[in-house]
């Protein structure tokens, strides 16, 4: 039987709930209708996020974003409708969704939204500019 677009993302045990680590994921498929001319709108989706105790299951992940295709829905709604689902099914201690809209009437469209645990802080990051990997021994 065919896998089905859900609204319902799955997740799965954080194998390393004490660090923080990023996972990034591209999304360079996703589609949903513009609300007022029913025409398709294509966007390219980056998602960042440092999970606590849960992490995205991405097959579900990719029936979820389906579920879009045939709705109708503003760019700024769509995104900020997507980060929430996906904070809230797995309450990460951060969350970044960056949705590319391309070129529609000469407008290209990009929309930013973030979710931080309350009271998480990031740790400050390695500064890394003084190492020469030419001068390495190994």
């Amino acid at each position: 039987m065919p896998a089905k677009p859900s609204k319902k993302p799955s997740t799965f045990d954080n194998p390393s709930p004490g660090r923080d680590y990023l996972i990034h994921m591209e999304i360079p498929e996703f589609t949903c209708l513009c609300p007022i001319t029913g025409q398709p709108d294509f966007a390219r989706l980056v998602l960042d996020y440092i999970p606590e105790r849960k992490c995205l299951e991405l097959k579900s992940l990719k029936l979820y974003i389906w579920s879009y295709r045939n709705q109708g829905a503003f760019h700024e709604a769509v995104t900020n409708r997507i980060l929430d689902d996906l904070a809230g099914a797995t309450r990460p201690r951060f969350m970044r969704l960056r949705a590319n809209f391309y070129v529609r009437g000469g407008i290209f469209t990009t929309v930013v939204a973030e979710h931080r645990k309350k009271g998480w802080k990031s740790a400050p990051v390695l500064d890394q500019s003084g190492f020469d990997p030419a001068l390495s021994t190994n």
